[in-house]
């Protein structure tokens, strides 16, 4: 007889399944979501250990709430796969983040119970309070919850929702789910108790009962119910963290013991049709549940395929450092050269390389949490005063801090470097993550700098480069993954500001590439190479400024250009080409502009996402093609921009 290996969870479909459960049925439900997730993920890798915590919370809140017609804001998408096996995607689970599959993310197109999409962190409480005002607006009944990771409440945002919510105090619950942050001691059995109290509905009747009776006591009965309220709070500040969030005009309620699923259902049921803004602060253990992941939560937290016994990753043979590496040991060399030297990330030390020197500096690091709007500013308040902040982030993620970078630090001309990993394509993360923008609202900052290295050491001399530079605010951008494998020279050079170069001669066509595309253009040379054509490949290493000289050389040499970019076309480098030859009046270029079209671009590997796109060396070369063979067609026709 063939085993079933998740009996309650093949029961379960969808969330009105789970409601057909009794209550005490419900732990071995999370015992089956939990055991699916650690299968599946070991497979396909993905985000594991704050789904494992929040299996109960995902349970409990489709259990108490009548979702999808209640909605569930779920903030980020790392905690949300427990929901997704919940909501009827079990069966493709196997296919998340991977080309053609599910999102690791929160997407609205691919299920009703995805109320908000949401790749970026602190987003829930805003969205939330949305959905709640629209319900107003819309005559509707249906419940809101946020549910929002203690990672997440790191970010201005979560509280600039907060206090939205807190002034309009409509009926809205957020849900905390506290994973790691010292908010509370972890007094559970009493907070617990006390908890159960204050939410219970006759404690809650017994004080509408006082509050009503009192009020009808004039001068004494306001002196008795202000007396009733501080005992209150007062019992709260001795045994609960709430005071923050009642300030902000939320009800607090907890913390709650997180992986307790029959108390969590308690409660929710119990605070659902509770008036006003209600917070429920819910602690649970990252990796809950897996012994490996519990033990190493930073490891863990985004895997690649690993064994399930041991919670191991294969040994990837790499010939070549990830340029992540190349570049945290490149700073801590440079930092031993120059005291004034600091970085500043917000909450991705490792991801970025920045480790590296928090380890061999700690006094000059500073990790700010999810937060980079007050990162890029708390850096230019360092530039003010001395220091060379550098800023290491996800090219994605410094788009949240835009008019930082423009009013902080650019206005006042001020010396901080941007290092922007994950550049381009990223892959499995998807549209939210993918750094498809960074050459576009970087280049149209008066007096930014912006390079990006087409190797190793390239990368390694632009860092050099740009914390020698004390002319105002400079950044390099390069992307996810191995470099090429040049090999790593000990020493840093200079490059002149705005000086690109030539990396292969030719006479037939030009193509002015940057960074990734610099060894793509290559390749791609060398496959037009057997078709007869000579292409020129030119690493303009600068997008702002561009090389004005090499570009008035390249007109004069070649009558069709080629520029290729791993960011949109709209408004990056390319375009900046087209702009300095449209100033000059250069009519005898024809310009074909390539790089990421002018959509989002799905998740997948990045070699399958840049096929798709035509931006692999194969795709260049057909692109190549086919500009030469329309413009054979239309010889007659004025010289133009094309762009892809």
């Amino acid at each position: 007889m063939t085993e079933v290996l998740y009996p309650y969870l093949d029961k379960v479909n969808l969330p009105a399944d789970i409601r057909k459960l009794s209550v005490a049925e419900l732990k071995w439900l999370c015992a089956d979501v939990r055991n699916m997730l650690i299968d599946v993920v070991s497979k396909t890798g993905g985000h594991l250990g704050a789904g494992l915590g929040s299996v109960e919370l995902a349970v409990a809140l489709h259990y108490a709430f009548n979702t999808p017609y209640d909605k569930l804001v779920w903030d980020v998408g790392h905690q949300a796969y427990p929901h997704k096996i919940l909501t009827g995607r079990k069966d493709r689970l196997h296919t998340i983040r991977q080309y053609g599959g599910i999102s690791g993310f929160l997407k609205r197109t691919e299920s009703e119970y995805d109320t908000f999409g949401a790749g970026h962190a602190s987003t829930a409480i805003s969205a939330a309070l949305g959905m709640v005002a629209a319900r107003e607006q819309m005559n509707e009944t249906y419940k809101v919850v946020a549910i929002v990771g203690d990672g997440s409440m790191t970010g201005g945002m979560a509280y600039e929702g907060m206090n939205n919510a807190g002034i309009m105090k409509k009926d809205m619950i957020v849900v905390l789910n506290d994973n790691n942050m010292s908010i509370a001691p972890n007094v559970w059995a009493i907070s617990n108790y006390f908890t159960q109290i204050i939410s219970n509905p006759s404690y809650n009747r017994f004080k509408s009962n006082v509050y009503n009776l009192t009020g009808k006591l004039d001068v004494w009965g306001d002196r008795l119910r202000h007396v009733a309220s501080r005992l209150e709070e007062g019992i709260k500040v001795v045994i609960t963290p709430g005071m923050l969030f009642e300030a902000l005009g939320f009800r607090y309620f907890g913390p709650i013991n997180g992986h307790n699923v029959s108390q969590l259902v308690n409660i929710f049921q119990h605070v659902r049709d509770y008036h006003g803004p209600i917070l429920v602060h819910v602690n649970t253990q990252k990796g809950k549940g897996y012994k490996p992941a519990e033990e190493d939560v930073q490891k863990l937290h985004g895997v690649t395929p690993f064994d399930k016994v041991t919670g191991v990753s294969a040994k990837k043979t790499e010939s070549a450092p990830a340029y992540t590496k190349v570049f945290g040991s490149a700073l801590v060399e440079l930092a031993r050269q120059n005291s004034k030297i600091v970085a500043i990330t917000a909450a991705m030390p490792d991801g970025t390389g920045l480790d590296q020197l928090q380890q061999t500096f700690p006094d000059r690091f500073f990790d700010v949490g999810i937060a980079e709007q007050h990162a890029v500013t708390f850096a230019g308040g360092l530039a003010t005063q001395g220091c060379i902040p550098v800023v290491a982030v996800y090219s994605s993620f410094l788009q949240r801090a835009f008019d930082q970078l423009i009013h902080d630090v650019a206005l006042q001309h001020l010396h901080v470097v941007f290092v922007l990993d994950r550049a381009g394509i990223v892959g499995a993360d998807g549209p939210t993550h993918h750094g498809s923008f960074d050459l576009t609202y970087l280049r149209l900052i008066p007096g930014m700098v912006v390079m990006s290295p087409k190797d190793e050491n390239e990368l390694r001399d632009m860092l050099y480069t740009a914390v020698s530079y004390e002319h105002g605010p400079i950044a390099l951008r390069y992307p996810r993954g191995n470099g090429i494998g040049v090999p790593l020279k000990r020493n840093f050079d200079l490059i002149p500001i705005g000086k690109g170069e030539v990396v292969r001669e030719g006479h037939d066509v030009a193509l002015v590439a940057v960074g990734l595309m610099v060894s793509y253009a290559v390749q791609a040379a060398e496959l037009l190479q057997r078709e007869g054509l000579s292409a020129e490949v030119v690493n303009m290493r600068f997008i702002k400024p561009l090389d004005g000289a090499l570009l008035d050389t390249l007109a004069k040499r070649f009558t069709h250009i080629v520029t290729l970019e791993d960011s949109v076309v709209t408004g990056g480098m390319g375009s900046g080409v087209a702009e300095y030859y449209a100033a000059k009046g250069t009519t005898a270029v024809r310009l074909k502009i390539h790089g990421i079209p002018d959509r989002f671009v799905d998740h997948g590997a990045p070699a399958e996402l840049h096929r798709d796109i035509a931006l692999d060396p194969p795709g260049i070369v057909n692109v190549v093609r086919e500009f030469l063979a329309s413009s054979k067609t239309a010889t007659l026709r004025p010289a133009g921009v094309f762009t892809s």
